[in-house]
């Protein structure tokens, strides 16, 4: 029989269908292959090497691991709050209103060489220094300041310097002026 004559009867015409069909098919089939062996490549990227893994066991596990995370996470946050509330504390005594205050003290153009320092915490408690300077001798005079009152009676020196360490611009508490 001629070659062209199978190919146009009913079988051959079946057989060609066939032969398309079953080419399809083993493209197909080579396509979905390479796919899946790109997914499960991707998946043990994710998964990691192990091969009795399966997506939802992984999941678990990652959920189990981002709780633990968290809860050190918690407790470290709680371990660092305590600390901060500790070193809170403790700064509540430390130094945070200075100003310093110079003058001449007996008005004999000697260069403001004295001086009144305040030093007072956010209680605004804390010490006024005055150090009083002469041609021959200086001297040194500290009061106590407790809650912005003082234990004796300020100069008016001291009580700027007081006065400018609480002002309310000075965020930072620095402060340096001169009078006369």
């Amino acid at each position: 029989m001629p070659v062209a004559s199978t190919l146009t009867d009913t079988q051959g015409i079946v057989a060609l269908a066939a032969s398309a069909i079953a080419l399809v098919a083993l493209v197909l089939g080579a396509a979905l292959t390479v796919s899946v062996r790109r997914l499960r490549r991707t998946q043990r990227v994710v998964l990691g090497a192990s091969e009795q893994q399966d997506l939802v066991a992984h999941a678990a596990v990652m959920q189990t691991a981002f709780e633990a995370l968290r809860q050190q996470v918690e407790d470290a946050g709680q371990r660092v709050d305590g600390r901060l509330s500790g070193t809170e504390t403790a700064l509540q005594g430390t130094l945070a209103h200075r100003a310093l205050v110079r003058y001449d003290a007996y008005n004999e153009l000697s260069g403001r060489q004295s001086v009144s320092i305040a030093l007072l915490d956010d209680q605004r408690s804390g010490i006024v220094l005055s150090c009083i300077h002469h041609r021959d001798q200086a001297r040194v005079y500290a009061k106590q300041v407790q809650a912005g009152q003082p234990e004796l009676e300020l100069s008016p020196e001291e009580a700027e310097a007081v006065r400018l360490a609480l002002a309310p611009e000075a965020s930072n508490g620095d402060h340096a002026e001169s009078t006369g």
